[in-house]
């Protein structure tokens, strides 16, 4: 096989990105994602670390293409940008994490010279970066690998001892092995060998998961629950922020809230920013939601904009309200972690032809923590919009006596792209690692109810004017994930740095050897 041409190399690479961005929603399947990076890793074989630079480079920005060609509709249709600014905006921040997938092959290809062999340095390499990749520059853990399996319900148990990042770290163990047996000469004895260790890997994650969700769904059986009101408002972003529409869409959540009875105790919730106008202004309109949660009997929680003044300025937050079965408000959180170039803007001087992707006056500001709001014997962990795909929000909650996730979102930037389905992989882990119900009110959709195994009860289509009743359950169960975070990560930072320091004298006594001879 002419491993060493360049263009079957980078063929391969290609191969690698495609099925990279195949195993992720709404295009493809998260089994694909434990082969997909094989050909990337097949490559590398020959390669010197320049060569592993730009292969892993191209890899990842055919990836990342795949799965984030969304921003580009973002960007034209609320951005009001020319096509080529969103095609630009869409590919600079492309690039940026495909730097993450260079850098992962580059390091591969430079422990491969020094003796250590892909399977051992390739997990460690791809954990350690994916997390760092969700924390640097504020973090952008969209889709990270770990996210492609959220169906397949057995394999994401782990998820309550090591968070994402074990399910990464076996992914690509999986696909490091797997190159293994394509790459040497002995494939019959690698076929057996580490074609077993795969099978046996997968085998250890579905009979863990297997058992965690037998145990859990005992505790669920017995716990006790209230029921829970979902409303999907399907309002147009086009028209969401216009005075004239305010009547409108509050009239739109008040029949569909009301269309049925709540139940006693029953949690009604409306996505981000349902109430387009500042409801802790008095006036009609905010008496008009005070009279929806009075009249269901409910308690009612709701997005909705909010400001503070301070030193003769004002601050804007994204926030969200509860209100009581009597209409008084028990309770507001602020968004914590804000969408750079949609909230705020970070680096405007670098790139001003970006701009802000909301509506709203001024740049948002960030709320002070993730503190749960008390409802009728609930604590509830509110996580508004992008909130929802990091795991330390879910986390900080589950410390803080949480005992529902609510996460409330505005997915109708998005079109009918891949990224609602993608924005929803994500959130069915923090109930996994928190052990936690969640439930999901989305403007145009999804809307969801998850249960403390990931398993996504009932769902709403998208784009559709409905409401999504369930029952949620209430059990305490302590996940070691929520109590230690990513200890997984630092043990792979602590073995890979370890690695990195014994190849060093590996490589030079090679060389040691070369020159003697």
């Amino acid at each position: 096989f002419p491993s060493k041409n360049r263009l079957i190399r980078l063929a391969l690479a290609g191969s690698s990105g495609i099925l990279l961005f195949l195993s992720f929603p709404k295009f493809g399947s998260g089994l694909l994602a434990w082969f997909a990076l094989t050909p990337l890793l097949f490559s590398l074989r020959t390669a010197n670390p320049a060569e592993g630079f730009r292969l892993g480079f191209f890899s990842g920005l055919v990836a990342h293409v795949g799965i984030l060609y969304w921003i580009v509709h973002v960007v034209v249709q609320y951005g009001d940008l020319p096509l080529s600014a969103g095609l630009l905006a869409m590919l600079l921040l492309c690039s940026y994490l495909s730097l993450y997938t260079a850098v992962f092959a580059m390091g591969v290809v430079w422990f491969h010279s020094r003796g250590v062999r892909p399977f051992f340095s390739a997990p460690l390499l791809w954990t350690v970066l994916e997390f760092l990749r969700s924390h640097l520059l504020t973090g952008f853990p969209w889709e990270n690998l770990a996210y492609s399996q959220y169906l397949h319900g057995n394999l994401i148990q782990l998820s309550d001892w090591t968070g994402i990042y074990g399910i990464t770290f076996a992914i690509v163990l999986a696909n490091a092995l797997w190159a293994d047996c394509f790459a040497e000469r002995d494939r019959k004895r690698l076929l057996l060998t580490e074609g077993l260790a795969v099978i046996a890997l997968i085998a250890a994650m579905v009979g863990y998961g297997h058992f965690r969700i037998l145990d859990l769904e005992n505790d669920l059986r017995g716990a006790a629950g209230f029921p829970v009101t979902l409303v999907q408002g399907n309002i147009d972003q086009s028209v969401k922020w216009d005075p004239r529409y305010q009547e409108e869409t509050l009239e739109i959540y008040r029949f569909l809230t009301l269309r049925e009875k709540a139940g006693e105790g029953e949690l009604i919730v409306w996505p981000e920013t349902a109430a387009p106008f500042y409801f802790q202004q008095l006036g009609p309109l905010r008496e008009r939601v005070v009279s929806v949660a009075k009249t269901a009997g409910g308690e009612l929680l709701f997005g909705s904009p909010s400001y503070e003044k301070a030193n003769g300025r004002i601050g804007y937050r994204n926030s969200a309200f509860l209100l009581g079965p009597d209409g008084v408000p028990s309770g507001r959180y602020d968004k914590v972690h804000l969408v750079p170039y949609g909230e705020y803007v970070p680096l405007r001087t670098i790139f001003p032809f970006i701009g802000k992707l909301v509506a709203g006056v001024g740049d948002f500001q960030a709320g002070e923590g993730f503190h749960p709001l008390v409802g009728e014997g609930q604590k509830l962990g509110v996580l508004i919009c992008y909130e929802g795909i990091f795991p330390e929000a879910a986390r900080a909650y589950k410390r803080g006596g949480a005992t529902l996730l609510v996460n409330i979102t505005n997915d109708a930037w998005f079109g009918r792209t891949s990224a609602p389905y993608q924005h929803l992989s994500m959130t069915v882990f923090r109930a996994v690692e928190t052990r936690l119900h969640l439930v999901r009110a989305a403007n145009t959709g999804i809307s969801a109810i998850i249960d403390p195994t990931g398993k996504i009860l009932s769902r709403t289509p998208i784009f559709e004017r409905t409401v999504l009743k369930g029952e949620v359950k209430i059990i305490d169960e302590k996940t070691f994930y929520a109590a230690y975070g990513d200890w997984f990560v630092g043990l792979c930072g602590m073995v890979l740095l370890i690695l990195s320091i014994s190849a060093c004298p590996r490589q030079r006594r090679k060389k040691d050897v070369r020159r003697n001879s």
